[in-house]
């Protein structure tokens, strides 16, 4: 396998000059091609396979101890102006970024293997799919990028068709920490990752490709590149809805993406087309329809379990990668808040010690083709994508944000997306409470200054009105004991269901000064045992906490100077005056 593309042809062999690899194998992204990736790496001690009989298929990857998450401070966005990167983003002058990553792929590639990995972005025949090509010496990076992507020929020959492709170059090199950068040139289309083998710094096509750059072409070309989930409901009338969501890690992403109908909505159906990201584009009709750039799953293992999320946790029982979990006795793989086994072996390898820390690494993974999803839809395959009826933010406070509430508007949508914020756990940084504000869910993602992203945004509403409701959601306000006053879970589709009847203007609805909030019996909660006092706090809000929050956000958008969005600024001023 090779190229009709010169200018493909000439980059792998420049690239090939660079770091002097011994082999070149193009990948078609065959089963026969995975298989032997899969024998290669278990002949080399980079997989062990797990118990065939409980886990066909499946195997455990175990990564250096230093190189377990992404490197957000290692992550540059080189464009010419460092003002089009912005104070969202680490920037890099992009000569300098070349210069300081050739020298580290000089050579670095001697005695090993150089994979070429050409990809699709999307459905192969979706205009609104994009192409890339990744170059690696990583086997486990082919072996992801097979089941996260469409690889192989028929992205090779949708390249050649239109000439145009992202370039990422990946090396894992020494996986020393000092000399470990992920280096974006979104005016050029293309990535530079070097030192590291964790997925969303060596899977190029996921994180730098589908949100970084493709964040930086939606903006020349007019469509959203998202940190968003999407799911179908189907009502048992045969209605089918579209929603995309954007959370913060933590705030059950996944979950709601795979969500599982509670008894009650039983003939209820969910599907689900992405659990991470979408790319949004307005047809004909000047409908926002969405598709989903991925192919496979790259999820967080820890707290995946019967409960949580029983579409995830049987679909990573066949035909899985699991990445640093630990093991059972038996070679089963194992990880915290699983509810089943024991753990005999940690993520590093050794013998599990109760007390010594984990037993998988708090940031373990899966990686799994989407069609093992119970909940797959083969609209995920559509050319044309899904329309969709709603945009759902959310983030986890305790206190401040109701259960739901509605945008009056898509400018006023925007002002609450850009304030998605959530409220950080102990576990993850040492304190309780501290708010981090997360744009859109997307501070770690866009590629380029927040406060052009917010008016590339508020330029759909010049383009059509039919764009979709906007919406916010809050699973996680607690009373002060520390007790969830929602039970979550499936019950979250009572929410979702009201979101859909908005969009239909079924429902009736309580203006308030931050947006539209359900009437006290606009969500059925007749089974759920939740005290009235309860329910009327987790719908209503308190204005004196929605003031302190208003006047942090505004000094937050302050912060954006004059690139700040002048629409955003007065729907800021407006809801303050509503709230003073």
């Amino acid at each position: 396998m090779t190229t009709k593309n010169q200018a493909l042809a000439a980059w792998v062999q420049e690239i090939a000059d660079l770091t002097r690899p011994q082999n070149i194998v193009w990948c078609d992204g065959s089963e026969a091609e995975y298989d032997r990736m899969i024998e290669l790496m278990i002949s080399d001690g980079g997989l062990s396979p797990l118990n065939s009989e409980t886990h066909p298929n499946c195997y455990l990857h175990l990564s250096d101890p230093q190189d377990v998450a992404r490197v957000e401070h290692l992550t540059f966005i080189c464009s010419q102006d460092k003002q089009d990167a912005g104070d969202n983003n680490n920037w890099m002058e992009p000569a300098d970024a070349k210069a300081k990553m050739n020298d580290l792929y000089e050579g670095c590639m001697q005695g090993r293997t150089m994979y070429v990995i050409p990809y699709c972005m999307g459905p192969i025949d979706s205009p609104f799919s994009r192409c890339g090509v990744e170059i690696t010496d990583s086997p486990y990076v082919v072996i992801n990028m097979k089941l996260m992507t469409r690889m192989g020929q028929k992205s090779l020959e949708r390249i050649e068709k239109e000439g145009t492709f992202v370039k990422g170059l990946h090396s894992t090199g020494e996986l020393d920490p000092d000399k470990r950068f992920i280096m974006h040139f979104p005016e050029e289309l293309s990535i530079m990752s070097y030192g590291s083998g964790y997925g969303g710094n060596a899977l190029l096509g996921k994180k730098c490709h589908a949100l970084r750059i493709a964040s930086w072409q939606a903006r020349q070309e007019g469509w959203l590149a998202e940190h968003m989930l999407i799911l179908g409901l189907e009502s048992p009338e045969g209605e089918t809805h579209y929603i995309a969501a954007a959370f913060p890690s933590a705030c059950g992403k996944t979950n709601l993406a795979m969500l599982i109908p509670p008894e009650k909505y039983k003939d209820w159906k969910i599907w689900t087309l992405g659990d991470d990201i979408a790319w949004l584009h307005m047809d004909d009709q000047g409908q926002l329809r969405a598709i989903n750039p991925e192919a496979g799953y790259f999820g967080v293992v820890p707290g995946t379990n019967a409960k949580t999320n029983r579409n995830a946790y049987d679909m990573i029982k066949q035909n899985t990668i699991f990445t640093n979990v630990g093991t059972t006795e038996d070679n089963q793989p194992w990880w915290e808040d699983k509810k089943e086994g024991a753990p005999s072996t940690d993520w590093k390898g050794n013998p599990y010690k109760d007390g010594a820390g984990p037993a998988a690494h708090p940031n373990s993974r899966f990686t799994v083709s989407a069609t093992e999803n119970r909940a797959y839809s083969s609209l995920a395959e559509a050319p044309e994508g899904v329309s969709i009826s709603a945009i759902v933010f959310g983030g986890r406070r305790k206190e401040l944000a109701p259960l739901v509430y509605e945008a009056k508007s898509w400018e006023h949508g925007v002002l609450i997306g850009a304030g998605v914020a959530s409220e950080t756990t102990a576990a993850a940084t040492g304190q309780v409470g501290v708010v981090r504000r997360d744009p859109m869910a997307m501070k770690p993602f866009c590629g380029y200054n927040f406060a052009d992203y917010w008016s590339h945004w508020l330029s759909f509403a010049e383009r059509t009105d039919t764009l979709p409701k906007i919406f916010h959601v809050n699973w996680f306000r607690q009373d002060d004991d520390g007790n969830f006053l929602w039970p979550g879970f499936s019950e979250n589709l009572r929410v979702l269901q009201w979101i859909i009847q908005r969009c239909e203007g079924e429902s009736e609805a309580v203006e308030s000064a931050i947006g539209y909030l359900p009437k006290e019996d606009g969500i059925d909660i007749a089974d759920l045992d939740i005290d009235p006092d309860t329910w009327k706090s987790l719908i209503s809000i308190n204005d004196d906490q929605w003031r302190k929050e208003m006047t942090e956000f505004g000094e937050y958008l302050d912060s954006f100077g004059d690139r700040l969005p002048k629409k955003l600024k007065e729907k800021h001023q407006e809801v303050s005056a509503l709230l003073a």
